[in-house]
């Protein structure tokens, strides 16, 4: 398994993450936030195989870019499309759908799925093409398991509700399932020969209550898959942005609990400490601030994006600096290094 992600948008402009989640078996492929243009970034075919839309909030900046993705989206067949975020998703994306002028949707295929959590609950609703997206299907109300929004095999889809001003800003963690790698030091000593049936040990599809043949002799899978299959815990990225705590607070607290473990996180950084007190007006975290989150929650790596545009590439650089005083393992993403000088 593996995730991979890729940061849309300029450094100064509307930003969102592209993610893909590859379990060997099947592919997950997600956008978090919809800004302005972000979705020129990528192919067509890219934007019609997301299948998970989460929004962090719905100011400007993060859904302008919405009506692309709807235009490549609207009428998917076979899968749905899954769209989350905060309290009032529902209605917001119900009056967006409802945005344009129908008339050839009648006999068009296309389902969305949106959900919405207030911290408590997650509540769902349906809405499908051929009706001209006009009725909403409530789906059932689910509590909301410590803060998780959505869990499979495959991947688990994790929230936490942040103070953004007036308004909550969801910040999203995607947790890979369990990887399941054949362990060489087994295979060493084992009588078997390395073949097909070593690709059936960790296909998810198969169940511990089959049996395969090697060399003429059945043999339990579960049994092989206890002497052969190793597993170790999934990667994890976090997506955190436009959102204040102050830190030593409780809110501060709980957001490093919910941090630990995480490999990478992707996160905010709108304003150079200097700008302390505009930052706090505005409901954002400074440079410094970001950095002394990550290292207050022991991350691996720390990727800095949605960078104000009020300052130049010599700033942002600066700002990169200042978050490293803090913690020595932030960066800018790959794209964006050579738009952004080495101070």
């Amino acid at each position: 398994m593996s995730i991979q992600w890729k940061i849309l948008g300029q450094p100064g402009a509307d930003n969102a993450v592209f993610l893909t989640v590859d379990s060997g078996h099947a592919v997950e492929h997600f956008l978090f936030d919809c800004g302005e243009g972000c979705l020129a970034g990528l192919r067509p075919s890219q934007i019609q195989s997301i299948g998970h839309l989460a929004f962090s909030h719905f100011h400007m900046d993060h859904v302008s870019g919405f009506d692309t993705f709807f235009r490549h989206n609207y009428n998917r067949p076979d899968t749905p499309i899954n769209v989350w975020g905060p309290a009032g998703t529902i209605d917001l994306m119900h009056h967006r759908f409802q945005s344009f002028s129908w008339n050839l949707h009648h006999d068009q295929p296309g389902e969305w799925i949106v959900r919405e959590t207030d911290g408590t609950d997650v509540k769902g609703s349906r809405f499908l093409t051929r009706e001209a997206f006009a009725t909403v299907h409530p789906l059932p109300t689910i509590p909301k398991t410590e803060r998780e929004l959505f869990s499979s095999p495959r991947f688990t889809l994790d929230a936490f509700l942040l103070p953004h001003g007036s308004i909550p800003s969801l910040a999203l963690r995607v947790i890979e399932g369990e990887r399941k790698n054949i362990s060489p030091v087994a295979l060493q000593h084992s009588n078997h020969a390395p073949g097909k049936w070593l690709q059936a040990l960790t296909n998810e599809t198969i169940s511990d209550e089959e049996s395969i043949n090697i060399s003429g002799t059945d043999y339990s899978i579960a049994e092989l898959r206890a002497e052969f299959v190793v597993t170790s815990p999934g990667e994890s990225l976090v997506y955190l942005t436009d959102f204040r705590v102050e830190q030593g607070s409780a809110n501060w607290s709980a957001l490093c609990e919910w941090l630990q473990g995480a490999n990478t996180i992707i996160c905010e950084c709108q304003y150079h400490h200097r700008d302390l007190a505009l930052a706090v007006r505005n409901g954002h975290m400074t440079s410094r601030e970001v950095g002394g989150l990550a290292n207050d929650a022991g991350v691996d790596r720390l990727v800095l994006q949605h960078l104000s545009r009020r300052y130049s590439p010599s700033d942002w650089a600066s700002m990169l600096d200042e978050t490293k005083e803090k913690f020595a393992r932030a960066e800018f993403p790959p794209e964006w290094q050579s738009l952004i000088p080495e101070s």
